[in-house]
């Protein structure tokens, strides 16, 4: 399942450059897999602490 939709992904690094601009797919593969391994992280995280609830802080 992927996280990371590449159409915004495009259309946020074009908005970030300044202009058109080409997104690979292994970088939007990439990207889907850190983000995944951000959120696994996050929910340890809340766990470890007791907490039912993931917070910023467990970024």
């Amino acid at each position: 399942m992927s996280l990371v939709v590449k159409a915004k992904v495009k259309d946020y690094m074009e908005q970030a450059a300044g202009e058109k601009i080409s997104v690979a797919s292994d970088f939007v593969d990439a990207l889907d897999e850190k983000v995944q391994a951000l959120i696994k992280d996050a929910v340890r995280r809340a766990k470890a602490n007791g907490r039912k609830t993931v917070m910023a802080k467990d970024l």
